[in-house]
This record gives C-alpha cells, sequence and structure tokens, in this order.
C-alpha cells in the first residue's frame, strides 16, 4: 500500500505535481468550494450524508458507521469502475476530505493497495480554507496594481479583457464573482459563487502573478454583488496607481446598452430592479422609469441612470476610496469597439 500525508500548505504549492486531485466529500460540499482543479467522487453524496447523520444522532455512532461504510465501499467501486481502470501504474493522485480523513482515507486504502502512490491532505479541506485566508494578504500585498477607474458605462470591462487578450496580468472580479457590481448587476440565470469560493478563486488568480509585473484590476467597491473583496486586496487596490477611463456619454449609453442586453430584452426583469433604487431615487422616478421600460424607451432611462443616479454616486466615492485617484492618468477612448480597446490595451500592457 502506497499512502501519504502531507499537510495543506504543501499540498497548495504542489498541486500541479499530482494527476488528479479528488475531493471525496458531497456534491453540496464540493459545490460551496473545493481545491483547484479538483474532481468530486463523493464517498457519500447530499441524501447519504443526510442519512448517515440522521442514524448517527437518533440510533447510534456504530450503527451510522456500518451503514455508511457499506455506501462508501459501493460508491468508491463505481468510482474505481468509472474513472480508474484506465489509469497507469504511475497516477498520482492527491485526495481529501471535510477534515478527518475517514471518507478521503477510506478511497486512499483501495487505490493505495491497487498499487498507486496516494497523498491525503492532512486536516483536509478545512486546514486548505485556513491556509488560503492565511496566505491571501501577502499574496495580495506583494503585488503591484493598476487600478481600472472610470464611471459606469465607461469600458473598464472591456478593457480589461482587452489587456487580458494583450498579455498582462488581469484580475477581473467581476468575473470572478458573476456579478457586475452594481445594483443592476447580477447577471440573470447565474447564481454567484460561494464567498468562500469566490477567496479560493482570487488566491488562486493571486498566486499565478508575476510580481515583477503589473496587475490590471478595476476599481471595485468592497462588495461585488453579495460577495466581499479580501480587505487585504481592497486596501491594496485603494493605495495603489489609478488609470481613468474616459468615453463620450453617448458611447457609454450605446455600450450599456450592449452589455446589459438582457434587461432591453426582458422589460419585466428590468422593472423588477429598478425597484431597488426605491429608496435611493424615491418612488416616483423610480415608476416614471418602469413606465417608460415598459413603452420602449430603455435607453432614455439608461440616460437618466447615468446623470441622476450612478455618475454623481461613482464621483462621490472614487474620490473617497482611491487614495492616487486624484493624480490619476487619463486613458481616453474615442469609442467602444473592439478595435479600439485593443489598441489601448496594447498601448498599457506594453508600458510593464
Amino acid at each position: 500500500m502506497s499512502v501519504h500525508v502531507i499537510a495543506a500548505a504543501e499540498a497548495m504549492a504542489r498541486l500541479s505535481e499530482f494527476s488528479a486531485i479528488i475531493d471525496a466529500r458531497s456534491e453540496d460540499e464540493y459545490a460551496e468550494d473545493h481545491l483547484p482543479g479538483a474532481v468530486n467522487w463523493p464517498s457519500l453524496n447530499n441524501d447519504e450524508r443526510k442519512l448517515i447523520g440522521t442514524i448517527y444522532k437518533q440510533v447510534s455512532p456504530f450503527e451510522a458507521q456500518k451503514r455508511g461504510a457499506a455506501i462508501v465501499a459501493a460508491n468508491i467501486a463505481r468510482h474505481i469502475e468509472r474513472d480508474v481502470l484506465d489509469k497507469p501504474r504511475n497516477w498520482q493522485p492527491l485526495a481529501y476530505c471535510w477534515r478527518g480523513g475517514k471518507r478521503s482515507g477510506s478511497l486512499a486504502l483501495i487505490l493505495g493497495q491497487i498499487g498507486f502512490r496516494v497523498t491525503l491532505v492532512e486536516g483536509g479541506y478545512k486546514a486548505f480554507r485556513g491556509a488560503v485566508l492565511g496566505s491571501l494578504p501577502e499574496l495580495a500585498q506583494r503585488l503591484r496594481y493598476r487600478v481600472i477607474c472610470g464611471p459606469t458605462g465607461s469600458g473598464k470591462t472591456r478593457l480589461l479583457q482587452a489587456l487580458a487578450a494583450a498579455g498582462a496580468q488581469v484580475l477581473d472580479l467581476e468575473d470572478l464573482a458573476k456579478h457586475r457590481s452594481s445594483v443592476l448587476g447580477q447577471i440573470p440565470g447565474q447564481p454567484q459563487p460561494s464567498q468562500k469560493r469566490f477567496e479560493t478563486l482570487i488566491w488562486e488568480r493571486l498566486r499565478s502573478f508575476d510580481p515583477s509585473r503589473p496587475v490590471f484590476v478595476e476599481s471595485e467597491s468592497r462588495k461585488v454583488g453579495n460577495l466581499a473583496v479580501p480587505e487585504a486586496l481592497i486596501d491594496t487596490m485603494r493605495n495603489s496607481e489609478c488609470l481613468d477611463v474616459v468615453l463620450p456619454d453617448e458611447e457609454r449609453v450605446a455600450l450599456l446598452m450592449e452589455d446589459y442586453d438582457f434587461f432591453v430584452r426582458d422589460r419585466d426583469s428590468f422593472c423588477e430592479r429598478l425597484m431597488a433604487l426605491t429608496q435611493l431615487r424615491g418612488k416616483v422616478l423610480v415608476t416614471q422609469w418602469q413606465d417608460q421600460v415598459r413603452a420602449g424607451d430603455t435607453e432614455s432611462v439608461v440616460r437618466e441612470l447615468l446623470a441622476k443616479h450612478y455618475d454623481p454616486g461613482y464621483a462621490a466615492s472614487i474620490q473617497r476610496n482611491f487614495k492616487r485617484y486624484g493624480e490619476a492618468r487619463d486613458v481616453m477612448l474615442t469609442d467602444r469597439s473592439a478595435s479600439t480597446m485593443a489598441a489601448v490595451a496594447q498601448v498599457l500592457a506594453s508600458e510593464g
């Protein structure tokens, strides 16, 4: 048998060395968060985990362990039949479960007896989570950021995407959070990840960056939708060099009509989201906007949202929160086209 145990910090540093990373927890536990690149081989699925928990509490731990062992053995057999029979002798997986190691240990025992070299994460996911939280501040603070500022609709996200295409290092927090970071920023059909998952995704991106090169990031709030940006990261961003993106107002309106086309198509959904502005902008104005949207005049509403809601709030917030915004260099965009974004991104990326 060939089963080894390593600490979570060592596992984090050696993830690329393993043939596979196996999460032996249930589907819900895996969905909440998991190690980068991990595949889910539940030793107990969601329903089975609940069943064993109920037996443990209502009957006895011994009866729960007997029943659990039978289910785990059957599930491991299915995993081997489906995913292991084609693996060569030098296949070397890393496995983990929640904390105690029973679920991943059972899998490792069988794989080890087959002849594979299996490695277990000591302390499981819980130890990994602690190591991620412990290393995030240092990872965030070792990097040099160039913060892309600019009011709503100025093309910040498009410019970030163009920068990534140009080979620059980009941290797109809105993409990781599945949210466009405003009261209307929820993307239909795309639920946000859990807070834990968001932080792991950020950790994974930060550790991939070269500290000798700048990282471009958007001037986010402390929260992106329902998710909080790690404190060390947001604090470092707010003390970093700023670039101020400038796009003509008509181009901003057109850009928003394109980027939020789901609201243009689904008027009822747009009207429902506008309700969130009632407390800030008053029922009369919000009702007026809803009436215009239902009448098909969405473009006028977008223009008014910029003038009466987004721009005033942005002007106050950016000055207050980003310490070096006053010395920001203007990045002038003549239009919203992909070619313009690419040309500007090429210049910014080449500056190093």
